[in-house]
């Protein structure tokens, strides 16, 4: 299965969304911030990082500025954010992001095919996606 690392600063989503993803099997690190995840970034390398765009200390954009471009080319970046049609999406996929994904739109329990879906390259585009029934 995959490596994911999560960076969600809500405990509750975040822990929620580890819990689904080690159910399926991946390995999972957990982050709160972006800071927290470049540090994270030194000990594990992801197929796939899970990523809040607005969180305290350093948000999802400034993440993904800081993160080694070389690295980051070879991982999926799966913005999961409330932030409908907003300009930080876009900056997102500038900076590499694979696919967004809208929270409110994306059942805790629909997780687990979005990120499958996004490492297998399915559904993946440069706009907001609906997620799975």
């Amino acid at each position: 299965m995959a490596r994911i690392l999560v960076v969600e600063d809500d405990k509750d989503l975040n822990n929620a969304y580890c819990i689904i993803l080690r159910h399926q099997g991946h390995e999972v690190v957990e982050a709160f911030d972006g800071k927290e995840a470049l540090s994270k970034l030194t000990d594990f390398n992801p197929d796939l990082v899970l990523l809040d765009l607005l969180m305290p200390i350093m948000g999802g954009l400034e993440f993904l500025q800081k993160w080694d471009n070389a690295k980051r080319r070879k991982v999926k970046v799966l913005i999961f954010t409330n932030m409908e049609n907003s300009p930080e999406i876009a900056e997102a996929y500038k900076l590499g992001a694979s696919r967004c994904i809208i929270k409110s739109w994306t059942a805790p329990h629909n997780l687990a095919k979005v990120i499958s879906d996004t490492l297998n390259n399915k559904n993946n585009k440069s706009e907001s996606v609906k997620s799975v029934a």
